[in-house]
């Protein structure tokens, strides 16, 4: 009963937009109840909103352990799982240094695999996109970043950059025609 306490006072902080003081009462109800998947759930789930990757794939993977047939804990894990390899795939895109082709193959076949987790995970289209451009694979980029478009309409930034790609292609092409 003390870590449904806990749990209340974890969302008592969340409304307050205490997510540090949400978490310190829900790694108190873990202390209190370690083999509760929910509450391993629902911590998992503030981690992740606080930015704190690891520690929400931590409680994730634990949660789907102590009950593996609730689907709502497995999309959850594939959810952070796709958001752990976006952050991978950021660090080699957004590094300052265009990365050696092969390394940018390897990211895009990880962003597949994050798509493939997440399939409504917009970043993961967006960041495919970026890596297809640094490859010159325009017309792919283009196709990433229309599926990113169609998850996240009101993101008028996006097309802003499909606009970018299209003209990126369209210098590509007469680039390399003349």
């Amino acid at each position: 009963m003390k870590s449904e306490q806990f749990v209340q006072n974890a969302y008592q902080c969340i409304l307050k937009n205490d997510f540090e003081g949400a978490l310190q009462w829900f790694e108190a109800a873990v202390a209190e109840d370690p083999g509760s998947a929910e509450v391993r759930y629902r911590c998992s789930v503030t981690y992740a909103r606080s930015g704190k990757i690891d520690k929400a794939l931590e409680h994730a993977h634990k949660a789907c352990e102590l009950d593996p047939e609730k689907s709502e804990y497995a999309l959850n894990l594939q959810h952070l799982q796709s958001m752990r390899i976006v952050q991978d795939a950021k660090k080699v895109l957004d590094s300052g240094d265009l990365a050696p082709a092969s390394e940018l193959y390897q990211t895009v076949s990880l962003l597949k695999e994050s798509i493939r987790l997440d399939p409504l995970y917009g970043e993961a289209y967006i960041w495919l996109a970026v890596a297809y451009s640094q490859l010159n694979e325009h017309a792919l980029a283009i196709a990433s970043l229309k599926e990113a478009i169609a998850l996240q309409p009101q993101d008028d930034g996006l097309q802003d950059m499909l606009d970018q790609l299209k003209s990126r292609l369209s210098n590509y092409l007469h680039d390399s025609t003349t």
